[in-house]
């Protein structure tokens, strides 16, 4: 992989993880009951996948 493609990787990476903290955020603040612990569980997911997207442009 050349260093513009790990550069892409990790800023998308990045948004990826940013938009996972906005969504957690809205979801403790503006929801209740089974649409917050879904909302949580899909940033969950968004913050792994932004970690392994992050750690696959490390290497």
């Amino acid at each position: 992989m050349d260093p513009m493609q790990k550069m892409w990787l990790s800023m998308i990476a990045l948004l990826i993880m940013a938009l996972s903290v906005i969504v957690v955020t809205f979801a403790r603040s503006k929801t209740k009951g089974a649409v917050r612990f879904g909302l949580s569980f899909v940033a969950f997911m968004m913050m792994l996948i932004g970690f392994i997207t992050g750690l696959a442009s490390i290497t």
